[in-house]
């Protein structure tokens, strides 16, 4: 099982960047897919979820209007896109995979948001 994620990088305020995590090893159309972020020092929380259909997706609330997920079944692919960009957003970025069994994580991308 992998998942690699990437498109990370340094931003200025009020930038926009494009996450994507490549799946492979498992069927990536039966999982829930999320993004999580951890800044340091802080706990890792939950930037957004789409369901395995791609049909239901759910942000946290300082994420909403401005980060959009999205998913590409047919190429495995679950994607972040994230403007308006605040140097509170910098963390590392996870991609997850879940179902009702197995829980899966990426390695992580860095975003760093600054001037």
């Amino acid at each position: 099982v992998q998942l690699v994620a990437s498109g990370g990088g340094l931003v200025q305020p009020g930038g926009s960047l494009r996450l994507s995590c490549a799946a492979s090893g498992f069927t990536f159309s039966r999982y829930d897919m999320s993004w999580y972020r951890q800044a340091p020092g802080k706990e890792r929380e939950l930037v957004a979820s789409i369901n395995s259909s791609g049909t239901i997706r759910s942000y946290a609330d300082s994420m909403k209007g401005r980060f959009t997920i999205s998913r590409d079944n047919a190429k495995n692919t679950v994607s972040l896109q994230m403007n308006s960009l605040k140097p509170e957003d910098t963390a590392m970025y996870y991609c997850n995979a879940r179902s009702s069994w197995y829980d899966y994580w990426g390695q992580g991308t860095q975003v760093t948001v600054s001037s």
